[in-house]
């Protein structure tokens, strides 16, 4: 109790975090990784080969469900990160502080750790199939480039989706999740797809790092944060809303003008158009502008926005 009334509910706050950061960890790398190991232990007793191609796809789905899943239940709560690499990029752009940083990080670590043990009891094998390493052929440079632009499309989908606050903000988890997937689908046959210091880190400590080139999997990642961070601030810098407005609105009144009208209108600008093609169409214009008058007016006393009538 002397130890907890001297921090700062700011610290506590943070502390707090931190702890179930570590749990939302455990649970995201547990399903998911468990859907990697599920694949290896269905291969080792089925009598059927797999192909690589339907595994790449099981693999990229285990991932990416359990991030969608796991990201949706903590999102409210602390950000459902679990990730050093989006820990570091919401620190490079000032959306968390420095101690929540490291807390995280070391939160998001131990929890890979933990969630690589637990799949190690929980399975029949002696040995863990979920690490990540290089297809032969591919050079640790190569590798280091992969993991960072994967890594920078799946920090640059938090930052926009989770980090910007718009429209669809309470199911950024759903974009995040997707995200995480379309990147599996491409680079797990590579690298192995991490994206995650800690999620390479854990499987790696509970196999003794039997897995050569683990350094690959810190530098890409790293870079990859730093690549989508300074993407962010920059886009972010020059107002790119301005550039698309109103995309995220949902006020049906700025929604397109009616194509043919805005046609009509056009062709009768023209200053060709003759004045007895338009005394001939006056009248109809007239009836046309009438209904169009009585439509809105009765959308006025129905309650119904003006972008929603049909005339």
């Amino acid at each position: 109790m002397r130890f907890t009334s001297r921090l700062t509910p700011s610290l506590k706050n943070d502390i707090a975090a931190a702890i179930l950061e570590f749990i939302g960890t455990t649970f995201f790398l547990l399903f998911g990784l468990g859907g990697i190991q599920a694949t290896t232990g269905e291969d080792s007793v089925s009598k059927v080969a797999t192909g690589n191609i339907d595994r790449i796809f099981y693999i990229s789905t285990a991932m990416g469900m359990s991030l969608l899943v796991s990201a949706w239940l903590f999102f409210r709560v602390t950000g459902g990160l679990f990730n050093p690499n989006i820990s570091l990029s919401l620190l490079l752009v000032g959306i968390i502080g420095p101690t929540r940083f490291v807390l995280y990080c070391i939160a998001q670590l131990l929890g890979a750790i933990a969630a690589s043990y637990l799949l190690l009891g929980l399975t029949s094998s002696h040995n863990l199939s979920v690490n990540t390493g290089l297809q032969q052929g591919i050079s640790p440079a190569q590798g280091v480039f992969i993991e960072m632009f994967i890594t920078a499309a799946l920090v640059l989908s938090v930052l926009m989706l989770a980090a910007e606050k718009h429209q669809a903000t309470p199911f950024a988890p759903v974009g995040i999740g997707l995200t995480l997937y379309s990147c599996h689908l491409f680079a797990v046959y590579y690298t192995g797809a991490a994206m995650n210091t800690a999620r390479a880190f854990g499987p790696a400590v509970a196999s003794g790092f039997s897995v050569p080139n683990h350094w690959v999997y810190w530098i890409g990642p790293f870079l990859g944060s730093l690549l989508a961070s300074g993407f962010y601030a920059t886009i972010k810098h020059y107002r790119y809303w301005l550039l698309n407005p109103d995309q995220a609105s949902v006020d049906t009144r700025k929604s397109p003008e009616d194509p043919v009208e805005a046609a009509i209108a056009a062709i009768e600008r023209q200053p060709g158009a003759s004045s007895a093609s338009l005394t001939v169409n006056g009248d109809a214009d007239s009836s046309s502008s009438a209904s169009r008058k009585l439509a809105r007016a009765s959308s006025v006393s129905m309650n119904i926005p003006p972008g929603d009538s049909f005339v």
